[in-house]
């Protein structure tokens, strides 16, 4: 690296050797000049022919320098377009650090963004599931509570039901009240299963006898009675018995009482030509019915021998109801009559709606043909008015020609 006049030359460049090579030359050439004039000093003769040369030395050096000019000129060109070159390659590596530093920063904003978005979704997750879990919780206890409060409201109703049937037991104890229970529940039955007109609670017979209930039954059967029976005693004591000499003793209670009640309804509540033929025993207790069926059938078939029928509350629904449809089938018999009657006035009013529709459609039928020709009517009227509208436009149809009076012929 060389400095000229404070511009730096490399060795390695090749103008700087061309012009490196031409200074060489230009010196050789002075060195030659100097060696011809001590040469001219001793030779005369070549005096003429070595200022010649030396004229055209001289030309050379001038063409020497403009190239010396030149290359100065062209080495200055590329030093400028160098610095030239390195200010952009400069700008360009500074706008790429710009554009990497801001993509940088951006994918740093954007990364911090989903950062944020990311930690803020997780809090709003996990506030969401400790909300759930205290909502869950809550709930737990508020169901926890509910139940609490249910098992109390049990364990009170078990309370007053245990009242209730210390209080049962007391009725059922005492002959007088166990009779008006039973008497209640065959009314509450008989309510529900018989319409109000066809029975009667506390009926009294001709023989002065008063009935728990009478149904009034057409003939035949008749009406017929029910009356209400409890045998409890002799029941609990087969029931509590331990030995078989208690059983044997119970059994004979229990087969006695029920023998006793068949006896006293047939004797006092079927009547001939007042009440049916037969009557009912009602028992309040499913229990007691089924213990007679099970273990005491002779005592049934007694009762069957004497038109007496044992019933419990499902029987006994199971039996008005059948006389219910008796009851509906005897009051529909009564009223054929009435109902032929106005099955005759209804086929008569039948008739007449279908004259009187006759008529109208009818008249109908008028309307719609006089309406049809209203409208021909009124379809002529407006071709003939659109024709005398355009009279100077169209020409008349073939068939109208005829009716068209000519202005020639009334002259």
């Amino acid at each position: 690296m060389i400095e000229i006049s404070g511009q730096s030359y490399s060795l390695d460049d090749p103008v700087t050797l061309a012009v490196l090579s031409g200074a060489g030359v230009l010196l050789l050439i002075l060195v030659l000049v100097f060696l011809s004039l001590r040469a001219a000093s001793r030779s005369a003769r070549t005096v003429e022919p070595l200022a010649q040369h030396m004229a055209m030395l001289s030309q050379t050096v001038q063409q020497l320098g403009q190239g010396q000019e030149q290359l100065r000129g062209g080495l200055q060109h590329v030093s400028d377009t160098q610095a030239n070159a390195q200010v952009q390659v400069i700008q360009t590596v500074e706008a790429r650090l710009s554009a990497v530093q801001q993509h940088m920063n951006d994918r740093l904003a954007d990364n911090a963004m989903k950062s944020a978005h990311a930690l803020s979704e997780m809090q709003e997750r996990m506030k969401e599931t400790l909300h759930g879990s205290s909502k869950q919780t809550a709930t737990s206890l508020t169901q926890l509570q509910e139940r609490l409060a249910a098992i109390d409201k049990a364990q009170d109703n078990i309370t007053k039901l245990s009242g209730d049937v210390l209080s049962l037991q007391d009725i059922l104890s005492n002959k007088q009240t166990r009779g008006a229970f039973g008497e209640i529940q065959l009314n509450d039955i008989v309510s529900k299963a018989l319409p109000a007109d066809s029975y009667a609670l506390q009926a009294t017979l001709s023989n002065g006898r008063r009935a728990d209930c009478l149904i009034h039954l057409p003939n035949p059967p008749g009406p017929i009675v029910i009356d209400s029976k409890f045998p409890l005693e002799a029941y609990e004591a087969l029931r509590k018995a331990e030995t078989q000499s208690q059983v044997q003793e119970a059994a004979r209670m229990l087969r006695n009482a029920v023998r006793t009640h068949i006896n006293a309804i047939s004797e006092r509540y079927i009547l001939d030509g007042e009440t049916a033929d037969g009557a009912l025993m009602f028992l309040p207790s499913e229990a007691v019915y089924a213990e007679l069926h099970a273990n005491f059938s002779d005592v049934v078939r007694e009762g069957f021998a004497k038109r007496v029928w044992i019933v419990s509350p499902t029987t006994c629904m199971a039996t008005l109801n059948t006389m219910r449809a008796i009851l509906k089938d005897a009051r529909m018999r009564e009223q054929a009559g009435a109902i032929r009657k106005e099955l005759g006035l209804l086929h008569k009013d039948v008739e007449r709606l279908g004259d009187r529709v006759g008529n109208l459609d009818r008249h109908f039928s008028q309307a719609a043909k006089d309406i049809s020709e209203i409208k021909i009517s009124a379809d002529k009227a407006g071709r003939r008015a659109q024709r005398l509208d355009n009279f100077d436009f169209e020409e008349l149809a073939p068939e109208d020609a005829a009716s068209v009076v000519s202005i020639g012929s009334q002259r």
